[in-house]
């Protein structure tokens, strides 16, 4: 099995905060439309209805891992920031100068409101799924913009969290740079024919709960399906479109030409070495190939967003062109 190690090879650069010009006159800028005023608000649509922020938020709290790869992919340091899980108080994948500093609040679903509001921020991140029930607490502490869901309409947040921060411009930006690379992975596979030729599975190991066989309305199934690349018939068969779980004994449904494995928590407790040394997976196809390939679960998981996703793709382009 191949082990990708925690390297970090995005290449989204943080640039300094935009910058307003009081004497900016002249006729290009009245053809181009320039960042909202510093000073003043603008309403954002979202999943609580429509909330009034500030065109241009300093003190920003994310309470989940996509809104702060959002944060981060546009150039914005949140004050605080919920644990990405038990070992890792942020996420991994993300150069370690973009977290510095940055106050933990709890865990995910269960943010310390204290803590929060001692942070005295003039926004708040999040989706309804995960703090929905706390909406009008984090209302009367600041403006609080949630999405209704995370994972599969990860594009969809990114647009909201972009216009909640004032970073529309920027992640226009942004989603371009990952269509551009998206086409590039593609083509790297020998165009868009040859990589669906390419059956590919994404398995993830969970402490305390089977084996999951990830389907195609998830994060990582929205990055496979932008590249190109082929899935076997089981991913139809996921639940909500989300995974198809399996227990050890069942491991042979996850047969595939590649397959991508994760683990979240402990090894042991996930059935790992259970589940690999077993000969239902000896007799997998890409286990026979040296075609199974160890990656980051935070970064392909958890992470969700174009921060990740570009680290995804040179990951993808890599394993699949061996």
């Amino acid at each position: 099995m191949h082990k990708h190690r925690g390297t970090v090879i995005g290449t989204l650069a943080l640039t300094t905060a935009l910058s307003l010009s009081a004497c900016s006159s002249d006729d290009a800028a009245k053809d181009k439309p320039g960042p909202p005023a510093a000073d003043g608000t603008h309403t954002v649509k979202t999943a609580m209805g429509d909330v009034k922020v500030k065109n241009n938020p300093q003190r920003v709290v994310v309470l989940d891992t996509a809104e702060l790869d959002s944060a981060i992919t546009l150039g914005v340091k949140p004050v605080g920031a919920t644990r990405a899980g038990a070992e890792q108080a942020f996420l991994s994948y993300l150069p370690q100068s973009q977290t510095t500093g940055i106050t933990e609040v709890g865990e995910i679903a269960n943010p310390n409101l204290e803590k929060i509001a001692g942070l005295k921020p003039d926004l708040i991140l999040s989706s309804k799924i995960r703090d929905g029930q706390r909406y009008q607490q984090l209302s009367a502490i600041a403006p609080t913009v949630l999405t209704e869901s995370t994972g599969y309409p990860w594009k969809q947040n990114f647009r909201t969290h972009a216009d909640a921060l004032g970073k529309k411009p920027r992640a226009e930006q942004a989603i371009k740079r990952y269509e551009t690379h998206v086409a590039a992975v593609t083509k790297a596979l020998g165009g868009k024919a040859k990589a669906a030729g390419t059956q590919v599975n994404v398995v993830r190991f969970v402490e305390g709960a089977d084996i999951r066989i990830y389907g195609k309305q998830n994060y990582i199934g929205t990055i496979l399906a932008d590249v190109g690349v082929g899935r076997p018939a089981v991913t139809d068969k996921a639940k909500d479109g989300f995974s198809y779980d399996v227990s050890p004994e069942q491991i042979d449904k996850a047969d595939a030409d590649v397959i991508f494995t994760s683990t979240y928590g402990s090894p042991g407790k996930a059935k790992v070495t259970e589940t690999t040394t077993s000969g239902l997976w000896r007799g997998l196809k890409a286990v026979r190939d040296d075609r199974v390939f160890q990656v980051d679960d935070e970064l392909w998981i958890q992470g969700i967003g174009y921060s990740a996703a570009d680290q995804i793709l040179d990951e993808l382009q890599s394993d699949l062109t061996r």
